[in-house]
């Protein structure tokens, strides 16, 4: 503006040493890199010197003339905007500006008064006070992305329960799915992680990526599936080929799936280009570090599925019921914040859920064992209707319950299955250590300045997004049902599932011992061979 005086660094005169009385450069010991620096260095120092006093001495004018520069300097910076604005040292009106003038002033309380566009509440806060963090109930903004997450929430629980009540192999079928989508969305983040100025090197890793997968599909689903496999395919006489492949393929299980591993290590190895080190190594330990954290662990619940759906359904559940209960309490009552790799998540909330979800997991397990189809385990790969004598964990007791539950049974009894007591075990972890899974998914996303792991889901993220504590379910539920639930005997088809391994001479001689104990026993062989078919294909 002309007439408007400008500050002294805007019209200083060149410094001196640039140039001789002649206008040729002068000759000095220091390089022109150094002189360069010193000359920027100095520059600087003037700049902010003349700013400093320009904002003591209160020239509104000259001060927005700094100011506009600093602001450019530090690319529109929020931090430097609210230090160095005199507005928001004063009355509210800014955009942050104000203990009513946005959320930034309502955790701080820095001024008095407000209403600025990205305002919630009006002002009342005064000096530096700290003033309780907003709930989110209060900002109607955020009523939007509850109701998307709501609707997105109903879809998937209703697919999950169709999916469920269609069976064991279909249950198996939708975590294959869930895996290879989490898979995709993570090797996605590691290309853009660690890149590389070659397209033509992440296609070739790309595939690599995707056969290290492969193999630790068929070495994890050979160890989980191989007595399913066995019952169905030994019992299927119309296909002598596939059960001889099949039968084949289990022998000799696991050196198939270490040789396969060991032809995608030489494929590493021989594809490795310079200038590329950092990338091949990178992406080749990102691979590991996605199979074994994200695949391996989901795994786990495939094994419980065949011990009966109820084992898979119950810790599942309690997980989607702890995270909905804890975005809910969270929503309405949450202002204590939990853990700062998740601002959102708040005590009220953690809290809340966790009681919530002990509750509905006594509750949950008392409805769910009365129903054969959930609780029978799954012998083969068939779809077809299932029935057993029903276990004694599911039947219903009269028990005497501790001191601290005579609350909800004054007459200290109460009817309940020992199901329920696990249940509960499940929920109390389901609550308090399953959530770390998240934590650790939000840590990670926070390291890479990413929101979500993806965008499949709207009001959620990705598939990952929501998998993350399903993980550390799937393990500490298989690892709890094997260490207190699972009978230590041999079973039919653990028994034939060594049967198979062995060369056909060993099954002779075991067929024969076993005639001649059966007949030691008094067992007419023909008698039962005509009285009962089924038992002999």
């Amino acid at each position: 503006m002309q007439g408007e005086e400008q500050p002294r660094w805007q019209h200083a005169s060149p410094p001196q040493w640039r140039q001789d009385a002649r206008g040729e450069p002068s000759a000095g010991d220091e390089s022109d890199r150094d002189r360069d620096t010193d000359r920027d260095t100095d520059r600087d120092t003037d700049r902010e010197s003349e700013f400093e006093r320009d904002r003591e001495a209160g020239d509104s004018d000259r001060l927005s003339g700094g100011e506009g520069l600093v602001r450019r300097r530090v690319a529109g910076s929020r931090l430097a905007q609210e230090i160095l604005s005199p507005r928001s040292r004063s009355r509210g009106g800014g955009e942050t500006s104000g203990a009513g003038g946005g959320e930034e002033a309502q955790w701080h309380g820095d001024g008095e008064g407000g209403g600025g566009k990205d305002g919630v509440g009006a002002g009342g806060g005064t000096g530096a006070a700290e003033a309780q963090p907003p709930l989110l109930m209060n900002d109607k903004r955020k009523y939007v992305g509850m109701w998307t997450r709501v609707r997105s929430s109903v879809w998937m629980i209703g697919g999950f329960a169709v999916i469920v009540y269609m069976g064991h192999v279909y249950i198996w079928a939708l975590i294959i799915a869930l895996q290879i989508l989490m898979t995709h969305e993570l090797f996605g983040l590691a290309t853009r992680a660690i890149r590389s100025r070659s397209h033509q090197q992440h296609a070739a890793f790309r595939f690599l990526n995707w056969h290290f997968f492969v193999t630790a599909m068929v070495y994890v689903y050979g160890s989980f599936m191989r007595r399913q496999l066995m019952v169905s395919f030994t019992s299927d006489d119309t296909r002598p080929l596939h059960r001889h492949v099949l039968i084949s393929f289990l022998q000799y299980h696991a050196i198939i799936s270490y040789s396969l591993y060991i032809i995608g290590f030489v494929w590493f190895i021989l594809s490795l280009r310079p200038g590329q080190y950092k990338y091949q190594f990178g992406q080749f330990a990102w691979t590991h570090m996605i199979l074994f954290v994200v695949f391996f662990q989901s795994s786990f619940f495939v094994a419980n599925i065949f011990q009966g759906i109820i084992w898979f359904l119950l810790p599942c559940s309690l997980i989607i019921i702890n995270d909905c209960s804890a975005y809910v309490f969270g929503f309405f009552f949450g202002r204590t914040p939990l853990i700062q790799l998740s601002p959102k998540k708040t005590w009220e909330g953690f809290l809340g859920a966790s009681i919530t979800t002990v509750v509905s997991a006594f509750l949950l397990a008392g409805f769910l064992g009365q129903y054969e189809w959930l609780t029978c385990p799954r012998k083969d790969l068939s779809t077809g209707p299932l029935h057993c004598r029903p276990d004694f964990m599911f039947q219903q007791q009269l028990r005497t319950v501790p001191l601290w539950l005579r609350i909800i049974a004054p007459s200290g009894h109460m009817w309940m299955s020992s199901f329920q007591r696990h249940a509960v075990v499940f929920a109390i972890f389901a609550s308090s250590i399953a959530p770390f899974g998240g934590f650790f998914a939000s840590g990670f996303k926070r390291a890479f300045k990413i929101k979500d792991f993806g965008e499949m889901i709207p009001g959620h993220g990705g598939i990952t997004d929501r998998m993350d504590c399903q993980m550390v379910m799937a393990v500490f539920s298989f690892i709890y049902y094997q260490s207190f639930i699972s009978p230590h005997t041999v079973t039919v088809e653990s028994l034939l599932s060594q049967v198979m391994s062995m060369e056909l001479e060993q099954v002779q001689e075991v067929y024969v011992r076993t005639g001649n104990f059966l007949l030691g026993k008094g067992v007419d062989l023909a008698q039962l061979h005509t009285s009962d078919p089924q038992l002999w294909g």
